[in-house]
């Protein structure tokens, strides 16, 4: 033990708290542990030496001073770099399920979890219109999809179906597996009829019997009235599709294109218009687009900057016929030349205390 610096094997400073031991164990724990595909069963048992000297006050205290712990047995410690860890108490804080260590270990293969397929994320763009009243599009995903052919029980059609003779017809096998404190019996979906119980007699042939096949599926998608740019949309069940479980879901992510005119605020749309000095003063009629088409905009006279002018019912779709508003704010724009006879008229209103 003498040899191996138990700071460096799990990557910490000599000053790391308990905590910070802890942290470290577990990540290293989940990135080795020989159960998964990238593990490594003698990193995974340094990590487990390192983690029971330095989380232990006693033990490291020893380490500390001489370099090794007194009574040690040459780090075969097996089991004991677990004793004293929370589990309950940690779990929350793992990046792992804990029942990839312990589960298999002890039957947790047989829990009864349905298999699940993955998800699928993804992207689409819609104008300023389709997001405030909202659209119905179509998408073509490449994706694991149930077979249509044999609808997911993997038998040719008029085929029968018999108990799975691997497994007798459990759905699941049991296995005997090897690991750092022995060797435990571990329960596994079975792979021959995938946890039905049942194998057809003669396969789909589309699919192979998985019950499965990839294909390019169309998909219609609602896209409901004033959603946001950056919303996520989920659709259940629409995702990767999984032989003896359920699919994965769908998930699509909008991106609203910006609109020239309007911005949206709530169920308002709000607007600046920029109108004459002239039309301030005396007031006027404005033409304006708005999402619903061409209207005139009445400007009352003596309006001030800024001041905000409200068309009702044109606004934002908020359940069955009602809609917000649009807010119109108002922007002078004032000459920065004036002409001879402009800067009369000017002085004269100047001289009337306008």
């Amino acid at each position: 033990m003498a040899s191996k610096d138990f700071y460096s094997i799990l990557g910490i400073e000599k000053t790391a708290s308990k905590e910070e031991v802890k942290k470290a164990f577990r990540k290293l724990a989940h990135q080795h542990h020989p159960d998964k595909k990238e593990g490594n069963v003698d990193k995974f048992k340094e990590i487990n030496e390192a983690y029971s000297v330095l989380s232990d006050d006693k033990k490291r205290a020893e380490y500390d001073a001489y370099g090794k712990t007194f009574g040690d047995t040459g780090g075969q410690q097996g089991w004991e770099g677990f004793q004293g860890f929370d589990f309950a108490n940690a779990a929350g804080g793992f990046d792992f399920d804990l029942g990839d260590i312990f589960g298999d270990f002890f039957g947790g293969g047989g829990r009864g979890r349905t298999k699940r397929g993955h998800d699928i994320s993804m992207d689409t763009e819609l104008s300023f219109e389709e997001s405030i009243f909202g659209v119905e599009r179509e998408i073509m995903l490449n994706k694991t999809s149930v077979c249509q052919t044999c609808e997911g029980n993997g038998a040719k059609k008029g085929s029968a179906t018999e108990t799975c003779p691997t497994c007798n017809g459990k759905g699941q096998i049991r296995e005997v597996k090897r690991s750092i404190i022995g060797s435990f019996s571990t329960i596994k979906t079975c792979p021959t009829c995938l946890g039905r119980g049942k194998v057809a007699k003669e396969k789909c042939e589309s699919c192979g019997g998985a019950g499965v096949d990839k294909r390019e599926q169309k998909i219609k998608v609602s896209i409901p009235p004033g959603i946001e740019d950056g919303e996520m949309i989920r659709l259940a069940g629409m995702g990767e599709a999984v032989s003896g479980g359920i699919p994965g879901d769908l998930y699509i992510k909008i991106h609203v294109r910006r609109h020239h005119l309007f911005h949206k605020e709530g169920n308002n749309l709000v607007m600046n218009l920029h109108i004459k000095l002239s039309d301030a003063l005396l007031g006027s009629e404005y033409p304006l687009t708005t999402l619903d088409g061409e209207i005139k905009l009445k400007i009352p006279e003596g309006i001030s900057f800024g001041e905000m002018l409200r068309i009702k019912g044109k606004g934002v779709p908020t359940g069955g016929s009602k809609r917000g508003d649009i807010l119109v704010k108002i922007t002078i724009d004032i000459p920065k030349k004036l002409s001879r006879d402009l800067k009369k008229v000017v002085e004269e209103l100047k001289k009337g205390g306008i």
